[in-house]
């Protein structure tokens, strides 16, 4: 089968340009007394407090090569420039002591390559000489060759020459090192001393150690290797390593205590193969410039990574240690991994699950079966799909597996070809445990949680579904751990233990009191488990019923962590985690730290804000939390705002404050180890109030009311004025209006009481037709008695006397007559006008006839008024109505009173 090169390595963390936005190479680091590392990289000074990237450039934007931290100075040397930068109000500021001193010739194209301390006094150096400055004055020494570096071993200042050997500046003047001979023409990289021997680190030809005066190529395998991958930088690490950085080959970490070495390259984790710079920080860890980014390794950690470079491993399901390295059970089949090297297991391809050791001889649990590894061989012993879990019983030496299928029981530990399958339960079953005879607890892959009984000849007698027996309606993913001898279940975030007195399951104080919000959990023994909570892995540790929490920084694992499939096994004072490409190794103590001091750096927008500062309303708030240290002890940071309950993490040291209402905040940091928050610091903060309630806009809107009710005092006031002329003015309209009226009215008056002496008139010419018309009517009557004399009288005296009598007493004269046709004719003119234009056709006797109808006088009184008889009122009636156009029921009389 194929075999991959492979290393278990120490934790690697990159950053690219995409982290710092800056350019590729980093020629130079170093970390400053704020703890800050500080980077030269082309025309960029990057600074890195391991929360934030800063970069800042030279005045003159020429490379920056090399930088050297000297108290609170942070010097750096470019292109005919060098001088020193210092942090202020937390910006970096740029103070030049090549400018205006004429130290550099026109003629020379020099840049400053190397900054060192020596005697006091600080070195810039380029491949033509020397600049030394002494905090007030610049001295230059000229090299009298080209020099590639120079190197301060304990009290001598050393110069290596391109191509003539090593020299030495001795009292301001350069003397060769003629018993060092053998290094001519060799291009030295770095010159170290370490336990009484001094190393020489050539380009092209390895090592060479200076011992007891005479100097040898070193003695080692590794020396080979170095010699064909152009050593770059070397330094000697406090503990007991030494680190090696070429330009084809990434970085060698020799341990000089076993002889031991392991390669960090592009092979693996590093970015690029081309290391430029070497450079430690306080923790004795190592960083790393790149020809194109930035590494940071933790070689002073007991934190281990196995990283699958070949990419042939897939995920990690489960990993164990054997004798000579591990067994990885991957989705890709069983791997092995010994003396830095990977291989599949034959025939092992495939879902493999699990992997449990007992005795000597470990059980897989695979997709295909179970299979046991011992000795390299690979053998099935079950053909039982899908060996998801084992877990020992709590009660014998029995092991009881979780498969696709159910459960089974391996009775016998020195014959694991005896097993038992339970029947009654053809489930996929994830997770089981026992901790009473003859009851086993089975958790369903999807949904369920079962207790199996059986007797002494594991014939199964019952199969309850707990979860539904306790009611418990939402059991998806049912998770089950043992705790010293008890066995607990975690269904949708509620622990549980069972009550054998009701078989039902009631609810754990400690456990939900604890451990509230855990997604996953696994046993490592009695006192330590893993848990997940919240994305975030914590280590547990149990000390009688105290629980020590212990987070494993994020950055270990953080995109690797395969969901519900989290396995942990221990290894002496470690235990290992599976990864989806990988596996890592932890220690397993808990160790007690101390608090540690922090920084904390306020940023609103652009600006940098401190403690107790005050910021605009609603705006965003960026706090940074710096520690200052970057490997396995980095602390566990939570923070509270004001006096809220709850502990949020830190993550990745920024606090990210939106939103902000006005008032006053106080940020508190506290540290938290694995018992308690301990509070470490605080930061103070007020938010303004909204523009619109400042002072400035406070003071605007009384000027805008106090401008609006002025302006609408004058408009009041004018429009008052107006009011009060338009009133007078409307006054005297109203007044020559009631003078119109008041004329009219009289006029009116006038009319009425004309009208009213005509009505008078009228009615008097109306009485006196109507007196003119009671004559005439007498005067019929006296006709008609003259009549009826003469008729009945013989006697002619007589006769004649009764005759004169009643012409006296009803004699009408001719005048009276003529006056009752004239009124007669004025009171009805304007009828009669309208029934002449209506009726044309009309006769005068017609419309006379009409005007005494109108007057409502009956056909007896018109009679003698029209001179004819009654007989021929009558007539003359009906001819009219024919004239009128009059149907029989119409009233003649009401049809002239509506003319």
């Amino acid at each position: 089968m194929p075999i991959f090169a492979q290393d278990l390595l120490p934790f690697v963390e990159n950053f690219s340009k995409s982290n710092y936005q800056g350019d590729n190479q980093i020629w130079n680091l170093a970390q400053g007394n704020d703890d800050a590392m500080y980077f030269a990289n082309n025309y960029y000074l990057l600074r890195y407090d391991g929360v934030k990237w800063e970069k800042n450039s030279l005045p003159n934007k020429t490379i920056i090569r090399s930088i050297l931290v000297d108290k609170d100075r942070i010097y750096s040397g470019s292109y005919k420039e060098f001088g020193y930068w210092f942090r202020k109000e937390g910006k970096m500021q740029y103070v030049s002591l090549s400018k205006g001193n004429k130290v550099f010739d026109d003629k020379n194209n020099e840049e400053i390559w190397k900054i060192f301390k020596f005697k006091n006094q600080i070195y810039f150096q380029s491949f033509n000489g020397l600049f030394l400055y002494d905090g007030k004055k610049i001295k230059q020494i000229k090299f009298p060759f080209l020099a590639s570096y120079c190197f301060v071993v304990e009290d001598q200042l050393l110069i290596a020459s391109v191509e003539q050997g090593v020299y030495r500046l001795k009292g301001g003047n350069i003397e060769k090192v003629s018993e060092w001979a053998v290094l001519e023409n060799n291009v030295i990289h770095a010159i170290e001393k370490y336990d009484g021997k001094i190393y020489f680190f050539t380009k092209k030809n390895g090592v060479y150690v200076l011992e007891n005066g005479s100097i040898n190529p070193w003695k080692n395998p590794l020396n080979a290797v170095l010699k064909s991958a152009n050593i770059n930088v070397a330094e000697f690490l406090k503990n007991n390593k030494l680190v090696v950085g070429t330009a084809s080959k990434g970085v060698f970490i020799f341990d000089l205590k076993d002889g031991s070495y392991s390669n960090i390259s592009r092979n693996n984790v590093l970015m690029n193969n081309s290391v430029l710079s070497i450079g430690h920080d306080k923790e004795n860890d190592l960083w790393l410039g790149l020809d194109n980014g930035i590494a940071h390794i933790e070689v002073n950690s007991p934190t281990a990574i196995f990283y699958d470079s070949s990419g042939v491993l897939g995920s990690v399901y489960s990993v164990a240690t054997i004798p000579a390295g591990y067994l990885m059970a991957s989705n890709h089949g069983l791997y092995k991994f010994v003396d830095k090297k990977l291989s599949l297991i034959p025939n092992s391809e495939g879902q493999a699950w699990n992997i449990s050791k007992i005795n000597s001889q470990f059980l897989i649990g695979h997709n295909e079966g179970t299979f046991i590894y011992k000795n390299d061989s690979f053998d099935k012993w079950s053909t039982i799909n899908g060996g998801w879990n084992m877990t020992k019983s709590g009660i014998n030496n029995s092991y009881i597996q979780s498969t696709y299928s159910g459960i089974v029981i391996y009775t016998d530990v020195h014959d694991l070809s005896k097993h038992i399958v339970v029947k009654g339960l053809l489930k996929p079953i994830k997770y089981a445990a026992q901790n009473r005879k003859n009851e086993i607890w089975a958790a369903d892959n999807n949904r369920g949680l079962y207790r199996i009984l059986y007797n002494d000849n594991y014939e199964t007698l019952s199969v309850d579904n707990v979860t539904q027996l306790s009611k418990i309606n939402n059991d998806f993913g049912v998770k089950i751990v043992e705790f010293r001898n008890e066995v607990l279940f975690l269904v949708h975030d509620t622990w549980y233990t069972y009550n054998s007195i009701t078989n039902k399951l009631v609810e754990n104080d400690l456990f939900n009191a604890n451990f509230k919000n855990v997604s996953d959990i696994v046993t490592i023994d009695e006192n330590h488990f893993m848990v997940l909570k919240e994305g975030l892995l914590y280590h547990i540790f149990a000390k009688e019923n105290k629980f020590i929490w212990n987070i494993v920084q994020e950055k270990y694992y953080k995109g690797k962590i395969i969901n519900d499939n989290l396995k942990v096994s221990k290894s002496d004072d470690n235990y290992l985690l599976n990864l989806d490409d990988g596996f890592i190794k932890l220690q397993l103590k808990y160790n007690s730290k101390s608090n540690p001091q922090i920084k904390i750096e306020g940023m609103n927008g652009d600006h940098l804000v401190g403690d107790n500062s005050k910021i605009d309303y609603n705006s965003e708030l960026k706090l940074f939390i710096i520690s200052g240290i970057y490997g396995v002890n980095k602390p566990s940071l939570f923070y509270k705002i004001n006096d809220t309950k709850k502990f949020t993490a830190v993550k990745e040291g920024v606090v990210v404050l939106n939103n902000l209402e006005s008032g006053s905040y106080e940020v508190s940091i506290y540290n938290y180890d694995g018992l308690s928050y301990k509070k470490i610091a605080e930061f103070n903060y007020q938010v303004a109030q909204p523009w619109y309630s400042s002072f400035w806009m406070i003071l605007l809107y009384i000027t805008i009311i106090s401008v609006v009710l002025y302006v609408y005092y004058r408009w009041n006031k004018l429009r008052y004025i107006q009011k009060l002329a338009l009133q007078e003015e409307e006054l005297k309209h109203q007044k020559k209006i009631l003078e119109m009226e008041l004329k009219a009215e009289h006029e009116l008056n006038t009319q009425e009481y004309e009208k009213h002496i005509l009505a008078l008139e009228l009615q008097t010419k109306s009485s006196e037709v109507a007196g003119k018309s009671l004559s005439i009517a007498k005067q019929s009557e006296m006709i008609d008695k003259i009549q009826g004399i003469l008729n009945s009288e013989s006697d002619i005296n007589k006769l004649t006397s009764e005759i004169k009598k009643a012409i006296k007493i009803n004699a009408v004269n001719k005048h009276e007559w003529e006056t009752f046709e004239t009124n007669l004719n004025q009171i009805h003119n304007e009828f009669m006008i309208n029934l002449s234009k209506k009726f044309p056709n009309l006769t005068p006797k017609d419309i006379k006839l009409c005007i005494y109808l109108k007057m409502n006088l009956s056909s007896k009184e018109i009679a003698p008024m029209m001179n004819i008889s009654y007989r021929g009122v009558e007539l003359h009636r009906y001819r009219l109505r024919k004239k009128l156009n009059l149907v029989q029921d119409e009233n003649l009389s009401k049809f002239l009173l509506m003319i």
